[in-house]
């Protein structure tokens, strides 16, 4: 229990702290759903902060916790968010958690070896998504999913969020803060026509402040692991 405790660092676990108070109780006023949203909540929050360490096991959490979204947004017909969930952002969660486990910082299992790219690369990175894009914004206009453009915005952020994720660069929390503003947006349409979503709503306003420390908190770690400390 005490390794647990000193694993993360007293800002942590206060950022981690009001996050879960905020989510909870957002969730005991507004939410319908059940326990569904408030364990993702609460489960993709833990992972975002694990994330913001370099460990692997945040990456497993957000395997589950992208299955248990695609269901919550089965249900408020955002089929995007179910098709980039369950067909891109859980699938590639669990192909970043192979990358980190096989890319450990000086065989430190807990903390992976923070990677860069070459601009030559994220331009490929780029083009990429216009054609992956493209192709769910057909597929979303097909199921006609609610608010479309928004959408597939969303599709766009994720990819780039889940690309950078995979080749473990530092720029993922910020891709992934990006996006947390896209369904910030989203949710916050449809807590117009049912204040239930408002759960779902602080929940992504949660995920950013936590996006936003885990880039903080990557740029720290990419300077000590340059400087050879462990």
């Amino acid at each position: 229990m005490k390794s647990i405790l000193r694993y993360f660092t007293k800002s942590e676990w206060i950022l981690w702290g009001v996050s879960v108070f905020f989510i909870i109780s957002s969730f005991i006023v507004f939410s319908k759903d059940g326990l569904i949203t408030l364990t993702a909540s609460l489960l993709g929050v833990t992972a975002i902060i694990i994330n913001a360490k370099g460990n692997p096991a945040g990456q497993a959490m957000m395997v589950v916790f992208g299955i248990m979204y695609s269901i919550i947004s089965y249900k408020t017909a955002y089929y995007g968010e179910l098709a980039t969930y369950a067909g891109m952002t859980s699938p590639m969660a669990l192909f970043s958690f192979i990358s980190w486990v096989k890319n450990p910082y000086r065989k430190n299992k807990a903390e992976v070896k923070i990677n860069t790219i070459s601009r030559k690369e994220v331009y490929f990175m780029f083009v990429l998504s216009v054609p992956v894009t493209a192709v769910f914004f057909f597929i979303l206009r097909y199921f006609g999913t609610a608010r479309l453009l928004v959408s597939t915005l969303s599709v766009t952020t994720s990819f780039i969020a889940v690309y950078l994720t995979f080749r473990r660069t530092i720029y993922f929390s910020l891709a992934y803060a990006l996006n947390d503003i896209v369904l910030i947006v989203l949710w916050g349409l449809a807590s117009f026509y049912d204040t239930s979503c408002i759960s779902v709503l602080i929940c992504f306003v949660s995920f950013l402040a936590n996006d936003i420390y885990g880039f903080i908190s990557w740029k720290k770690m990419l300077k000590r692991q340059k400087s050879g400390i462990l």
